[in-house]
Parts: C-alpha cells; structure tokens; sequence
C-alpha cells in the first residue's frame, strides 16, 4: 500500500528507485565513483552502492570542494543516486544538487522517517513536493 508525504523542493526534478537510508552524516567524495560504493570505513553503508538510489541521510559533511567533486565524479560516471532526501541541508550541496541536476528535497514529516524502511520503493516528485512510498520491492 503506497502513502504519500509532502515535502520541500531544494532541487527540482522526478525519480522513481530503492530508497537507500545513511543513519551517517554523508560525504559524496568517499564514493568509488567506478562503482558507486561508499568506501569510508565505519561509516553504516560501507560496501553498499548508492548508484540509482534515492538517497535518505541526515547531513552532508566534508568541505564544499570535496562534496561537489565527489558529485560531479559519480555523475560523470553514472554511478549516482538518483535523488537526495537530507534532513539538514546545506549550502554546498544544495548548490551542487542544483548543478547536478539532482533531484533534492527536505522537510518530511516525521511520520516519514517512521514509515520509510530501506529497500521501500519511492517515487520523487521533487519539483511539486511530494514523495511517495510504494512499499518494499519484491525480492527474488
């Protein structure tokens, strides 16, 4: 059963894919951009790929240089989410999701976080605001 939250546009754009959840600030510089994996030790998705994700974290984190180049490597390679859902954004990378082309959004109701699970199939409507939840992708 889908549910559908309201959300605020940083960044305009459509995405539909697997909901990904970081519980860890995120710094798009410590991507393998060959692969899309998170290469930053301790960090909760370490060896996972956020390539064709939509991408739930709490806050970026790093220097405006390593965060846009971090971005622009994965988008230069394909290996990018394919929206951002941030919870505390910031200037550097609302500007370089806005460069990018990313779809970006915040402020989601709580209700959201605690609905949201990882692998949920979502479609974003990042330029009108809305966010729906499909539910959990069938798994083979």
């Amino acid at each position: 059963m889908s549910k559908t939250f309201e959300c605020h546009k940083i960044s305009e754009g459509q995405a539909k894919g697997e909901v990904l959840i970081s519980t860890d600030d995120f710094c798009f510089y410590l991507v393998d951009p060959q692969t899309g994996v998170v290469i930053e030790k301790n960090h909760c998705l370490y060896g996972q790929s956020i390539a064709g994700k939509i991408l739930l974290f709490p806050n970026g984190k790093g220097s405006s240089v390593v965060q846009t180049d971090g971005m622009f490597q994965l988008k230069m390679k394909g290996t990018e989410p394919k929206a951002l859902v941030i919870q505390n954004p910031d200037t550097t990378l609302v500007a370089s999701a806005i460069l990018m082309e990313m779809p970006m959004v915040d402020r989601l109701e709580p209700e959201f976080y605690q609905t949201v699970q990882n692998g949920d199939l979502a479609e974003l409507d990042a330029t009108n605001g809305v966010l729906k939840l499909l539910g959990r992708e069938e798994r083979e």
